[in-house]
């Protein structure tokens, strides 16, 4: 057993002295960082129309046979055609294929999502670090996309589909932890929140790329995505500087500095200081991590794992409710670009509520109380028409939507705060797989909710219900400087709850 006190110069205040000049434009680079979200979600959500089945004509308006056809797969080849070849459907002949293969890229796609967190979450923690992570999984998932163009056959695009998959993995953690870790806790929130609009940004502009190119083949939509990204992590190379928090962790004194200065020139306050005073990781520390002993560090102490267990069931229920209630967006229009806008708008009234309350209302009891709303509005859905009209029905779906995104967004907050510098990369990777694991096991239920509904809204309520009060077994972070190290944040972790000796076990 060994003691810890708190470190006399943290890097927390350091940062806070180098942001205290009169301008904001040391935000510049956090906001740039941040807009990777913005590709992130054109990535995740691209399929929905390169892979739709468009519509069908038949070639003699008399044909009393294709006109009352639902299908084409039974009909002959030379009575109908295909109003546009715009989809992966339609230019390969997938209409009558068996469903598997036909959403084979897009499970590809998620696959590759699961194993890319699982294999690349560490290095951001250990020996890439945030920026140049970020930047090589921005340039990965944009030459994935170009390669996708030339795609002959189904089998190498759904081959494509799982490397975008696996490179867009660490994009969005990438890019909310080093949008966060550059900025003082005054701004911490802001910067959170405006990646989460980034987010609701890309998902929006898709449908206007999608109809701008309905002429075109699927092929230009995946140009007119990958091209900006490709863009943008060039930019990002030489625009923006490694997050210092990871520098100081891992002992790179000079850069670390440099760094800091940097961003104290930005907000307009000149620094001549060594930081003499200032804490670098020696050999004593858990700060020099590889990618195994990052994932060590998170399971042997017990803390740390009974955090991580906590957040990521939260975040199983969330991620099935979020990917799960959109699913039936289609049913509210029959024009596709409408109804993924209307699914992407629905996203922005949540990022306005946690920008503005994220300040003032507790982790903890606000993910349980979102949760606990999205599970009650779910299960009124169940009810039949009788008692609850579709009306009002669609009302309850909204409001469970618009909480799960909520929750969504605090789930992420929350988990920043939870970690120190060493390790909050790879929780926060673990977190984003237990949600995109949630977005793989609803399309199952909405399948089986279509012959009783229970099995979609009844089962997405009671499951978040119960997966949020998890959030129970958290501390509370709201207000809270953000750890560096497991050591200072496991000194805070028994300061807070033993009101003997402040021992703890390394």
């Amino acid at each position: 057993m060994s003691s810890t006190t708190p470190l006399l110069s943290s890097i927390d205040d350091t940062i806070e002295s180098c942001l205290s000049g009169p301008r904001i434009t040391h935000l510049l680079p956090s906001l740039l960082v941040a807009f990777a979200w913005a590709f992130d979600a054109q990535q995740t959500f691209i399929s929905v129309f390169t892979d739709a089945e468009p519509t069908w004509l038949c070639l003699d308006p008399n044909d009393k046979i294709c006109a009352s056809s639902s299908s084409p797969c039974n009909l002959d080849k030379d009575s109908w055609k295909w109003d546009s070849k715009t989809s992966v459907v339609s230019e390969w002949n997938l209409q009558c294929s068996a469903p598997t293969l036909v959403s084979l890229p897009a499970s590809a796609f998620f696959v590759g999502c699961l194993i890319g967190g699982l294999l690349l979450s560490t290095l951001a923690d250990s020996i890439l670090g945030r920026k140049r992570l970020l930047v090589f999984s921005c340039l990965a998932m944009s030459m994935a996309g170009i390669s996708t163009i030339f795609s002959p056959n189904i089998w190498v695009y759904a081959l494509l589909r799982f490397i975008c998959g696996f490179a867009r993995a660490a994009v969005g953690t990438c890019a909310i932890v080093l949008s966060t870790e550059i900025v003082g806790k005054k701004w911490r929130d802001f910067v959170s929140i405006f990646g989460f609009v980034c987010f609701t940004f890309g998902f929006l502009s898709l449908p206007l790329i999608a109809y701008l190119c309905r002429t075109l083949s699927w092929r230009s939509l995946y140009l007119w995505t990958s091209v900006p990204s490709l863009c943008y992590a060039i930019l990002v190379y030489f625009v923006v500087q490694e997050s210092p928090r990871w520098l100081l962790v891992r002992g790179h004194k000079e850069e670390a500095v440099r760094t800091l200065k940097y961003i104290a020139a930005l907000s307009g306050n000149l620094i001549n200081s060594s930081f003499s005073k200032l804490h670098f990781c020696d050999e004593s520390t858990t700060c020099n991590t590889d990618v195994l002993s990052t994932m060590r560090m998170l399971w042997e102490r017990k803390w740390a794992r009974r955090r991580l267990t906590a957040i990521m069931t939260a975040s199983l229920g969330v991620g099935l409710v979020y990917y799960g209630l959109p699913l039936n967006v289609g049913s509210l229009s029959s024009n596709l670009y409408l109804s993924v806008t209307f699914n992407a708008l629905a996203e922005f009234p949540s990022s306005l509520v946690t920008f503005f309350l994220v300040g003032r209302i507790n982790r903890r009891s606000s993910l349980l109380t979102f949760t606990t709303i999205s599970g009650i509005c779910s299960l009124f859905c169940v009810l039949d028409n009788t008692f609850v009209p579709e009306r009002v029905q669609m009302i309850f779906e909204v409001i469970s939507f618009f909480s799960t995104c909520t929750s969504f967004n605090i789930v992420m907050i929350y988990t920043i705060e939870l970690f120190p510098t060493c390790v909050r990369n790879s929780a926060l990777a673990l977190v984003r797989q237990a949600l995109v694991l949630g977005g793989v096991l609803a399309p199952v239920l909405v399948v089986e909710g279509r012959k009783k509904k229970f099995w979609s809204f009844g089962v997405f309520g009671l499951i978040i219900i119960c997966c949020g009060l998890f959030a129970v077994c958290l501390p509370e972070t709201k207000g809270r400087s953000m750890c560096d190290t497991m050591e200072e944040e496991e000194y805070k972790e028994v300061n807070q709850s033993s009101n003997g000796p402040q021992q703890l076990v390394t």
